[in-house]
């Protein structure tokens, strides 16, 4: 299996499949890169060179007691993208995924980089503080970690099963396949991981990140996200980014790019076009 080694000796596994301009896709707390195949084999078939990675700890990368946060995250990215020598990129982030994308293009530059799109995005700041009081509260945080620390496989069956893809809102047929391979791609990953990655996602506070950011970002987010609420992320996001655009999703759930792929699909072919 191909995979980079980073400057601290993790080895991080990738896809790379493909010719043309490259589509580099960052995944959610707490999968693997498996969570874009629907936009793997979309854009493949639609002559884009497609790429993604687990992230350190998360899926077939190393799983590492440290480094957990949105610095290494980035710096992963970074030597992924000079490893392939990706030049013209297009950066696709979702949710913990946008972090990192926001967080890599400004601290190693848009040099190689095209455009972004956030989707159902962690920025600008999840967790609330008094220069954020829209944002959630702390001990919904410390709760996902006790569950994660003590309880994870239940934990990873019942989160999918509910807000995560919104199979728990009335006339949502839960598709129990997508569930499953939900639970596959955590149970895949290491604890220490997915619980130092909960800080990671919930604490960082990418609103200086947003600022430096020129390239041309679409913003992509569902007004019924469940996980990450969407008046306090999206149309913040939107506003802080130079060349923002947003983009709302009536009734969309935060795990839209697999239920609702062929539309977010779609969407993100026309902004590739533009």
């Amino acid at each position: 299996m191909p995979f980079v080694t980073t400057p601290d000796g993790v080895e991080i596994f990738y896809k790379d499949w493909g010719t043309g301009q490259p589509i580099v896709f960052s995944h959610g707390w707490p999968l693997s890169s498996d969570d874009w195949d629907a936009q793997l084999m979309f854009f493949l078939a639609h002559g884009y060179r497609v790429i993604a990675h687990d992230r350190r700890g998360h899926g077939r990368s190393t799983q590492v007691a440290d480094g957990h946060d949105m610095d290494h995250y980035a710096d992963d990215l970074a030597a992924l993208v000079t490893h392939l020598d990706l030049h013209d990129a297009v950066h696709v982030g979702h949710s913990t995924g946008g972090g990192e994308v926001a967080h890599y293009i400004a601290r190693h530059g848009a040099d190689r980089v095209a455009k972004a799109v956030l989707i159902s995005a962690v920025p600008p700041l999840m967790v609330q503080t008094d220069a954020n009081p829209g944002g959630l509260p702390k001990s919904v945080f410390d709760g996902i970690q006790e569950q994660v620390a003590t309880n994870r496989s239940n934990f990873y069956r019942e989160l999918p099963a509910t807000a995560f893809y919104g199979f728990n809102r009335d006339g949502v047929e839960p598709q129990e396949a997508v569930i499953q391979n939900w639970w596959r791609q955590g149970m895949m990953g290491g604890a220490k991981a997915h619980y130092d990655g909960v800080v990671a996602f919930s604490q960082t506070d990418f609103t200086d990140d947003l600022k430096k950011i020129t390239v041309p970002v679409l913003v992509m987010h569902g007004d019924d996200d469940q996980v990450v609420p969407y008046a306090d992320s999206a149309p913040l996001s939107a506003e802080l980014l130079p060349n923002g655009t947003l983009k709302t999703y009536a009734g969309f759930p935060h795990g839209m790019p697999t239920t609702e792929a062929a539309t977010i699909n779609a969407d993100l072919l026309a902004f590739l076009q533009s």
